[in-house]
């Protein structure tokens, strides 16, 4: 195995990764490093991508996915076989970041607007008795994939264009039929999690745990249907 490829199967630490993108204008949200790059029309979108991965070279197809929007193109950067970020990724979010601000624009978490929704992931957890039981059923549903990287007995599901929300089992131990069992994880930059908390409780929601803050609290809407608002932090062993 050579030096390179040493280096970009490395596992760093979520608090590594943060470490090191953070100030380029990258936010890691779910095992992914994240970032807007605005713009004030389609064109200029796709001319942000022609300009961008052809300086990058083949590695633009190993670990970056682009979403071209007329106000902003979504940068995502993640191993394509780790499902994780090695060194590598971080390494192209310096030089996307350099390579856009000479274009006269920028990389940024954030929205076009103060107050704007800034970077975020969207996964789907799901309350299981016997999940290989039904694992299968809604990886068939839902047309999924085995998520990559996964270490141990698969568990996560995700969408292998990368549209929809990842899809993950919580093993139950007994049933609980007063509780609903579908509910959504939100994550944030760590810096976005207390206004998103805020913004939830005023428009009528419960604070139900804080237990597990900062990796996760839980909030349920006025039925008490659950949400997650989660973070990177508190998950490093």
């Amino acid at each position: 195995m050579d030096e390179s490829t040493q280096s970009a199967e490395l596992k760093l630490t979520r608090q590594e990764i943060s470490a090191a993108a953070s100030g380029l204008g990258w936010r890691l949200i779910l095992g992914a490093l994240q970032t807007y790059v605005l713009v004030s029309s389609l064109a200029e979108a796709a001319g942000v991508v022609a300009s961008v991965t052809p300086a990058i070279g083949v590695r633009a197809d190993e670990s970056l996915r682009a979403d071209v929007r007329a106000d902003r193109v979504v940068l995502t950067l993640q191993s394509a076989v780790t499902g994780w970020v090695t060194p590598r990724e971080i390494d192209l979010a310096g030089q996307i970041s350099a390579l856009v601000t000479g274009l006269g624009l920028k990389t940024s978490p954030g929205g076009p607007a103060p107050g704007a929704r800034t970077v975020q992931g969207l996964e789907i957890g799901i309350d299981a008795l016997d999940i290989p039981a039904i694992r299968p059923f809604w990886q068939a549903v839902l047309g999924y994939v085995d998520e990559p990287g996964q270490d141990g007995p698969p568990n996560g599901l995700a969408d292998p264009v990368g549209q929809g929300p990842a899809v993950w089992f919580q093993q139950m131990d007994a049933p609980r039929p007063q509780r609903n069992r579908i509910h959504f994880d939100v994550s944030v930059p760590p810096d976005q999690a207390a206004d998103r908390i805020a913004a939830a409780l005023a428009a009528g929601g419960r604070l139900l745990s804080d237990a597990e803050a900062p990796a996760f609290w839980v909030l349920a809407d006025p039925e008490g249907n659950e949400a997650c608002v989660c973070t990177w932090q508190g998950r490093d062993a």
